[in-house]
This record gives structure tokens, C-alpha cells and sequence, in this order.
């Protein structure tokens, strides 16, 4: 298993943490799996009233989509597979707020993760990039999670810098997309305060706080993500040449 939930029934807070933490938790199809099985499961269990999503170990807290995964498509530019498309809590309707305790690197696909979660704690260790346009793909469903996040001109200037550079924790609290900067080694303990705290008022308020907030966002979403499959099949290099690219990347990031 590489999703681990754990459940404080007397708190009322579920931890669901991504448990790879050889592979920086990156998410293969059976992770993906799990995760949606994990959320289902979350929407019927009614001792849970808040949860928490955090990464195992030190170096990350998800790293995206395996790159050994395999994904198969149809040969057709209008239709296209995405494997995390469904493998956030909104996505599967669970509508229990969800904090977000990262540590270490995020990045790529862990924003499906991180779009979808309520708000976001971090560890000074954390580091937020998207190295999509590095490896000649294109950033659209990541894109326009973050653009909801964050400042427009932040989120252009992570999706377009690619592998050059990383967004530190500081930055991340400074423009919001971090709504807390813990003490090293805290994040997770102080993502789990804030859920207590959440899962001692009435479900229903808070559920319904949850879907006004988000209802806030999924038109936009919803039309945003109508063109990815379209923009993602124009603009993405072939597969081949994104391997190539990834084997000859070159080593060192700017920290901002």
C-alpha cells in the first residue's frame, strides 16, 4: 500500500499521507488507485470531519506523476487520458475540508493534490516548481489549479520557469499560497491542530462552507480545463523527446 490513512476518532481527523518516499511520493496508477479508494471511503465515514493530506518523509511531499508509469493514450488529439485527474478529494466529491501539510518538494502533478485542498501549511523545508515546460510538456491542468492559488504573474512565472527555479516556503507564505510557515518539523502536527479545530464544529456548516468555497472556483475550472486536453496534445513534445530532455537536464535551481 502506498497511501496510509490513519484516524483519531475522539479528534474527528483522518491523515491520509502519500507513502512512497523512495520513489519522493510520486504517484503511480496503483497510488492513484488508492487515493481514490481513500476518498470514497473518507465520504462514508462519518467519525471523520476533517482531514489532513501530508507526504512521507523528509525530501518531499509528492513529486507528480511517476515517470515509469504508463499511461495508455487514443490515438486521437481530442481525447486524452490524464491518470490524476481523479485523484484529489473535489474530484471525487468529498466535501470535508482537506489541509495540506508540506514538506519538502512539491511539484508537477502534486498540484491536482494541493489544488483541490483547503488551505496549505508548510514546512520551511518546502519547495514549490513545475518543471512541465523543461521537459517540453505542456502545464494546463497544473497551470490552472495554482492560477487559482496564487497571484496570476506567480503562477506564470513557476509554470514557465520550469526546473530553473523553486518558490521557497517564505515566498509561498508571503503570496498566500501558504497559509502557514511552521518551525522546522512541524508542519504536519500544526495541519492536524487546525483540523481539530475544524472537526469540533457541526459537519454540515463546515461541509457547506467547504462547497461554497469551492463552488467559488469550479466554473472557472470546469471551462479552463474543457481546452487542457486540446492544449496539452498541441504543444506537448512527443514522448521520446520528453524522456531526452529529462536524461539531459541539467543540475542547480534558483531558490526565490
Amino acid at each position: 500500500m502506498s497511501v496510509d490513512v490513519t484516524t483519531d476518532e475522539d479528534a474527528g481527523v483522518a491523515v491520509v499521507t502519500l507513502d512512497r518516499p523512495e520513489r519522493l511520493n510520486a504517484i503511480d496508477l496503483a497510488m492513484r488507485d488508492e487515493l481514490v479508494a481513500a476518498w470514497q471511503a473518507l465520504r462514508f465515514d462519518d467519525t471523520v470531519r476533517a482531514v489532513v493530506l501530508t507526504g512521507a518523509g523528509e525530501r518531499a511531499f509528492c513529486t507528480g506523476l511517476d515517470r515509469d508509469a504508463v499511461v495508455p493514450q487514443p490515438n486521437s488529439p481530442y481525447m486524452m487520458d490524464d491518470p490524476l485527474l481523479r485523484a484529489g478529494p473535489k474530484a471525487n466529491d468529498l466535501w470535508k475540508p482537506v489541509v495540506a501539510a508540506v514538506r519538502g518538494m512539491a511539484c508537477g502533478g502534486a498540484f491536482y493534490l494541493l489544488g483541490e485542498a483547503d488551505f496549505l501549511v508548510a514546512d520551511p523545508s518546502a519547495a514549490f516548481f513545475d518543471p512541465h515546460t523543461t521537459y517540453g510538456m505542456v502545464s494546463a491542468y497544473e497551470s490552472m489549479l495554482m492560477t487559482l492559488r496564487m497571484p496570476y504573474g506567480e503562477a506564470a512565472r513557476m509554470a514557465l520557469m520550469g526546473s530553473a527555479e523553486r518558490l521557497s516556503a517564505r515566498r509561498a507564505h508571503e503570496i498566500g499560497l501558504v497559509s502557514e510557515l511552521t518551525e522546522a518539523g512541524r508542519a504536519l502536527a500544526a495541519a492536524v491542530d487546525c483540523a481539530t479545530v475544524i472537526a469540533g464544529y457541526p459537519a454540515a456548516a463546515v461541509q457547506g462552507t467547504v462547497r461554497a468555497l469551492w463552488a467559488a472556483k469550479e466554473a472557472a475550472l470546469a471551462q479552463a480545463f474543457a481546452q487542457a486536453p486540446h492544449l496539452i496534445s498541441l504543444g506537448s513534445l512527443p514522448a521520446e523527446r520528453q524522456a531526452e530532455l529529462f536524461r539531459a537536464r541539467r543540475p542547480g535551481h534558483r531558490l526565490r
